[in-house]
């Protein structure tokens, strides 16, 4: 079952309107979307490895505008729309932390946060709902994006043969690895969810971001 869901999504993954499904999984998934497009991204690469660090640009691209959305969304809509999203996305605790963050360090956090696996759209909504100054958020995504997205297609550019002839021998083993990947994703939460207990940061207390406003 597994080989069979591999081998169709590397069929899929060389189809012609495959640039554009990964554009639009980047572009949802920065705003509202709960699956990341780095899976897509990855075996777009491994099935064409010369083409890796063009479809890591895409997804850049993409991720940036969604990321927009995701602004938009914080900014104006956020009563009616974003305080549900985040609900139906679980990160409703983790929000009044990121606005703490995205407060107190601005530019440097956003842009540090944003390269690491903590769900991109929660700080962009973030970013919206403190009314983060649009050029350095524009800027800050740029820069995040580009080193979470380009980091994976440098690799596949470099070792991308070695590296899909790997994943074909030892399929599970690889399967394995990516879950513990997205296992750290969710970890990665936690830092802004309250994760650090003793940790003495005022972020680490905050359950409302109301008056961080």
């Amino acid at each position: 079952m597994l080989r069979k869901l591999y081998d169709w999504t590397m069929a899929k993954a060389v189809h012609p309107h495959a640039e554009w499904w990964l554009a639009l999984f980047a572009f949802v998934e920065a705003s509202f979307f709960p699956v990341p497009p780095h899976p897509l991204l990855g075996i777009m690469c491994l099935a064409e490895p010369k083409k890796a660090i063009r479809f890591a640009l895409i997804a850049t691209l993409g991720s940036v505008a969604g990321g927009m959305l995701g602004y938009a969304i914080g900014h104006f809509l956020y009563d009616t729309v974003g305080a549900q999203l985040l609900a139906w996305l679980g990160l409703t605790e983790s929000f009044p932390k990121a606005a703490c963050y995205l407060n107190s360090y601005g530019f440097w956090i956003f842009v540090a946060k944003g390269a690491t696996p903590i769900p991109f759209k929660l700080l962009t909504i973030t970013a919206g709902f403190i009314g983060m100054d649009l050029l350095r958020f524009v800027l800050g995504s740029v820069v995040s994006r580009s080193i979470s997205f380009l980091l994976v297609g440098i690799l596949f550019r470099l070792f991308g043969a070695p590296i899909k002839a790997f994943i074909d021998k030892y399929l599970g083993l690889a399967t394995a690895g990516f879950v513990v990947l997205v296992l750290s994703g969710f970890a990665a939460i936690t830092l802004l969810g309250g994760g650090h207990k003793d940790g003495g940061h005022k972020c680490e207390s905050v359950s409302s971001a109301g008056a961080l406003r």
